[in-house]
Order: structure tokens, then C-alpha cells, then sequence
């Protein structure tokens, strides 16, 4: 037994898996925070962080957990109907269920109730995810420009326009829109669903968004509070 504690979770605006970003770093407008368990509420431990641009955060698949594993997974950048090594894949289901996301770091903050906690971009993380290690991102080591993405392709992917009503708009919180727009333009929907006519409803920042796509246009339909 290799023993693992939780040093801290993530808040961030997903009360749920659907509607993340498929990697971090894809929208830079969502905003989340570590905030560290109170064990580790120390803050000699992030002295000399803040010199850092990006943080690397090794986290729990906490939603995602199986009895056993299978050699093979099928992603869904493929369809759902292609099968690949799991180990070729960043599924969550894994022998191990561990994530590894990269972000930018905002600052360092103090809250009176919380302790020292740190304010990220780019995460692609659903609220509550377990934190199991913090690591600085090294561009001398980490950065590998010419490496090939195998079967994902462009791992950027395309974007949609978003067509978002502003009388709809208007009804997520203002600091969040850009986010929320960011996240819908990244096209929430699985990879292998394309009815134009099938609403999808994703929650987000306390609202429930809900939202048709056809072609590459997706179209706000409503913003109801959660």
C-alpha cells in the first residue's frame, strides 16, 4: 500500500463533470482556487511559489472510481467506438485514478477563515476535486514543443461561435460571462453527438445554461439559477 493523503481540493464554478474543458489550459478565463486542507494550511510550504508562471496539480479522479481496470478504453475524441490503450488515453479510469492538470498562477492569497490559498487559471477541474500534490511548472523541462499528439491530433480543437442573447447573458454573474462563453465555444457536447435538436444543459457558476448546437454555431436558449 503506497499511502497518499489529500492536501487540498479545488473550488472551482462545475458542480458537475459535464461542460469541463477536456485539458486544462483551454480556457484561460475560468478562475478557481486551491484551498488546502487544514493539516496543510502551512504557509512556509508555498514560499517561493509565487516566482512561478504555472503549477502543475496531480489530483484524484474522485467521480471517476471502478472496481478493477480494463487494458482498453474507447475515447471519445474517436466516437466512443474505437478502442485504445488505456495507457495511450487520459481517461479516468485507470489502476490508478490520477489526473495531472497544468495552470496558471494567479496569486498567492490569505483568507482569514481558509488560510493561504492559491488563485488559478486554466483549470479543468470540477468543484470539490482532491488535490493530491502540487509541482512548479519548469519551461526548461516541461515544454516539449515538438512532441506529436498520436491520435488526438490537434489537441486544441475547433471552436464554435456562440450565439449568446444578451437578455440571457445578462443573467450570469458578470465576472463569469467571458468564462462561460469560453466554455461553450469548446463545444461542451460529447464528441460523437451531433442532433441539432437535442438541448443540453450544463450548470455553471450557479446557473443552468442550456443550449442547442447546429453546424458550428451554438445557441443559448436559457439562463435559469440553479
Amino acid at each position: 500500500m503506497i499511502p497518499m493523503e489529500i492536501i487540498a481540493r479545488i473550488r472551482s464554478d462545475f458542480p458537475t463533470k459535464f461542460g469541463i474543458p477536456r485539458q486544462s489550459g483551454l480556457v484561460e478565463e475560468l478562475r478557481a482556487t486551491v484551498v488546502f486542507e487544514p493539516e496543510y494550511r502551512n504557509p512556509d510550504a508555498l514560499r517561493g511559489l509565487e516566482g512561478f508562471s504555472h503549477l502543475w496539480l496531480i489530483w484524484h479522479f474522485s467521480e471517476a472510481v471502478r472496481q478493477g481496470w480494463s487494458p482498453t478504453v474507447r475515447p471519445p475524441r474517436l466516437g466512443g467506438n474505437t478502442r485504445m490503450g488505456v495507457f495511450a488515453t487520459r481517461s479516468p479510469f485507470r489502476p490508478n485514478p490520477i489526473g495531472l492538470s497544468c495552470v496558471r498562477l494567479l496569486g498567492v492569497e490569505r483568507d482569514p477563515a481558509l488560510g493561504h490559498v492559491l488563485v488559478v487559471a486554466g483549470a479543468d477541474l470540477m468543484d470539490g476535486t482532491p488535490i493530491l500534490d502540487i509541482k512548479p511548472y519548469l519551461r526548461y523541462g516541461d515544454c516539449r514543443p515538438e512532441a506529436s499528439g498520436g491520435f488526438t491530433g490537434n489537441t486544441g480543437g475547433d471552436t464554435l461561435s456562440v450565439d449568446f442573447p444578451p437578455a440571457l447573458l445578462e443573467r450570469v454573474p458578470a465576472d463569469k460571462r467571458a468564462a462561460l462563453t469560453g466554455v461553450l465555444a469548446r463545444d461542451p457536447r460529447p464528441p460523437y453527438q451531433h442532433d441539432p435538436q437535442r438541448v443540453y444543459g450544463l450548470d455553471f457558476a450557479g446557473v443552468n445554461v442550456r443550449f442547442t448546437v447546429d453546424g458550428d454555431t451554438l445557441t443559448v436558449r436559457s439562463v435559469e439559477p440553479l
